[in-house]
């Protein structure tokens, strides 16, 4: 989805809607749409710094607010209508009420950290606010770290681009794919964490959601 805009069409888009199209695109794809949020706001960046039409710190606060209202949304969503999609049709790819449960507490322990660090990989930016909502993260410490994520993202992200022009784009491909290396390698270590205390963390889940009721 990256590639399928390209700089001409970002300046484009921002000639005739200007900074409502970063804030659209970005709370577009944070809210669970598969659109290019990353590459709008790094183009943005980049046409800011070469045309001079447009004011970085706007452009900033437009992807934070958009990423910020857009995880909302995706929280929302999942909340209201994400626990009863899991709960009706889960068991069909293996995800039982005791997977159900300890999906909740998993988030309820780490989901703050699996939101703000999500916002930096392309699947997760779209995902990670409605798992957050469907597994019962609560409202507020969803919000601090979402806030927070958007904020960094947006910041890293646009003066990047804005500060480095062209060359980020360069440089921008082989950080993403060391990223991605570093969530794969996490991953297979949580995975291997999870199989080896199954158990326990199922005993802890239980009891988690037993003081909640």
């Amino acid at each position: 989805m990256m590639h399928l805009i390209d700089q001409a069409q970002i300046a484009a888009i921002l000639s005739t809607y200007g900074y409502w199209a970063i804030f659209l695109v970005v709370a577009l794809e944070s809210a669970g749409l598969p659109l290019p949020g990353e590459t709008m706001l790094v183009g943005a960046a980049i046409f800011a710094r070469l045309s001079g039409t447009m004011v970085i710190e706007n452009i900033v606060v437009a992807a934070a607010a958009g990423a910020i209202v857009g995880d909302n949304i995706g929280y929302w969503l999942g909340r209201e209508f994400g626990t009863k999609l899991l709960e009706r049709y889960g068991h069909y790819v293996g995800l039982g009420a005791e997977k159900l449960r300890l999906g909740q507490y998993l988030f309820y322990r780490w989901g703050g950290a699996i939101v703000f660090f999500g916002r930096f990989f392309a699947l997760l930016r779209i995902l990670a606010a409605s798992l957050a909502g469907a597994n019962h993260l609560p409202p507020g410490r969803f919000f601090i770290y979402n806030a927070t994520g958007g904020v960094v993202w947006a910041c890293v992200f646009g003066y990047g681009a804005y500060f480095l022009t062209a060359g980020f784009e360069r440089i921008k491909g082989p950080i993403a794919a060391g990223l991605a290396c570093g969530l794969a390698i996490g991953l297979f270590y949580l995975w291997r964490y999870y199989k080896r205390h199954e158990a326990r963390l199922m005993r802890d889940a239980d009891a988690m959601l037993s003081q909640r009721r």
